[in-house]
């Protein structure tokens, strides 16, 4: 029961939502969805936490441990932007940048972008996977191009072409796979249990091919290089919560696809075939994002390539594997997921009152806007895994699984990246932090729901983690075995 419910939650507050005119409705009714989803996110978790078997409904929908751990993150973050969601578009139509007859639109866009990926993490069959995930894109590019100016509509028309391309790749591989299992069992299916139980069967050249294509396409979507130029575009252009939850659960949705498809391709090949291209994938974007974001003048772009970082930071996790790195890796995602929200929550709000997105432009935050400024310094010392903020943990655990493995090289390169993004990333935000506040720029008051979604975040990013969380890591580690 909870399955459907935690799937039709955005999918019935969207209709609810278009009826009303009044943007404080729609905002009271958004808040009120998302509490619903969390609750009843926490309440599916446990249950299979209790039981340990899968979940599914009229063998479309089903959900396991890997399953459930994103259903939650999406769910935390979705109602962390849900309430950020609120005072965010009050502005917006304060400063006359959007149509009051818009927002509803907008809440609509926003409860459909939150309906696929929770329908991508939710579906057995792979093919009804690949629908959402370009359902994904497709909604998610309206909100991308959501202010209709010349950036916006560029940066939308930018991911759409080419995360399309990637699909397309995507969908190459699925079909691949999907011959695959008639070759071995004579049967036409793309469910993930079924081609779970003959994945020892399978033709192992097929699956090299197929996987490649699942990992290259599924990748242009994860934000991993090179597939990653459509990112910084999207997130600088994009509306702040929506930016929270294209680098917060998108991009996660997507690494979710290529786990799915990576459990089959172990089974029949072993686990080295694609550890070495998660490492390879992982390293490369780690390269990219460190000599990348050390050149950023905007601030969305900024931490556009610091999702890049992390993403690949993911990757080699999952890449060095065993339990270590696979529960570092799993960590990270949630870790990441929260604490890159809250920096996006908090550089929406110093785009907002200085009226730029250039970081030159913002100076003596911590006056001008106190709280949000405290938040995003702390967002910054837990993105960098600092102690005791949850990315040390994860970060640390990977570290610990590339040294343990006597793979020095690897884990110097984590280190010194690490080092790079960090410097470059407290040097800008210290410019614009504790710099003089130009003369002309008044304090400016931020509302309660500003405060709510932060301190939301921030109970997670300190101890979110070592709770249900933790469990629900440790049951994904099962079905990730074969990493």
């Amino acid at each position: 029961m909870e399955l459907l419910i935690v799937l039709a939650v955005p999918l019935v507050f969207s209709l609810l939502g278009v009826i009303s005119n009044s943007h404080k409705a729609q905002a009271k009714i958004i808040f009120l969805a998302y509490l619903l989803n969390v609750i009843f996110s926490i309440s599916l978790a446990y249950r299979f936490l209790v039981s340990q078997q899968p979940l599914s409904l009229l063998h479309i929908f089903y959900a396991d441990s890997l399953s459930i751990f994103f259903v939650f993150t999406i769910s935390v973050v979705s109602f962390a932007a849900a309430i950020y969601s609120k005072g965010y578009i009050e502005h917006e139509l304060a400063a006359k940048l959007i149509a009051p007859k818009t927002t509803k639109y907008y809440y609509l866009l926003f409860n459909l972008f939150v309906f696929s990926m929770l329908l991508t993490v939710m579906v057995n069959n792979l093919g009804l996977m690949w629908v959402a995930i370009e359902l994904t894109t497709l909604v998610s590019a309206f909100l991308v191009g959501f202010h209709n100016s010349r950036n916006s509509v560029e940066a939308a028309w930018k991911y759409l072409i080419i995360c399309s391309v990637g699909i397309v790749l995507a969908l190459l591989g699925t079909i691949i796979f999907s011959y695959a299992f008639f070759l071995s069992s004579g049967v036409k299916s793309l469910n993930w249990t079924e081609l779970f139980i003959v994945a020892k069967n399978l033709n192992p050249d097929l699956v090299r091919i197929a996987f490649i294509f699942i990992i290259v396409g599924y990748g242009t979507k994860a934000g991993l290089a090179p597939m990653h130029t459509w990112l910084p575009d999207a997130h600088s252009q994009a509306l702040s919560p929506v930016s929270a939850l294209l680098s917060g659960v998108l991009l996660k949705t997507s690494i979710y696809a290529i786990l799915r498809y990576s459990v089959i391709t172990n089974l029949c090949l072993g686990s080295a075939f694609s550890s070495h291209l998660f490492v390879f994938f992982g390293v490369l974007s780690l390269a990219v994002s460190a000599g990348l974001v050390l050149v950023q003048k905007d601030i969305k772009r900024l931490l556009a390539y610091s999702s890049i970082e992390h993403i690949g930071i993911i990757m080699l996790g999952f890449g060095l594997g065993g339990i270590m790195g696979t529960y570092g890796a799993l960590l990270h995602i949630f870790n990441h997921a929260v604490t890159k929200s809250l920096l996006f929550f908090g550089a929406g709000n110093l785009v907002n009152a200085y009226g730029s997105n250039k970081i030159r432009s913002i100076r003596g935050a911590l006056k001008v806007l106190p709280f949000t400024g405290f938040m995003v310094l702390i967002g910054i010392f837990a993105l960098s895994g600092f102690p005791p903020f949850a990315m040390f943990f994860s970060e640390l655990m990977i570290l610990a699984a590339a040294f343990s493995q006597g793979n020095y090289l690897l884990g110097g390169f984590i280190l010194l990246v690490l080092s790079l993004v960090f410097s470059a990333v407290l040097y800008q935000f210290g410019k614009m932090l504790f710099g003089e506040k130009p003369d002309h720029q008044p304090a400016v008051k931020e509302p309660f729901s500003i405060y709510l979604a932060f301190l939301f975040l921030l109970a997670l990013i300190l101890v979110g983690w070592s709770g249900l969380v933790n469990s629900l890591v440790q049951s994904v580690l099962i079905t990730l075995k074969g990493l």
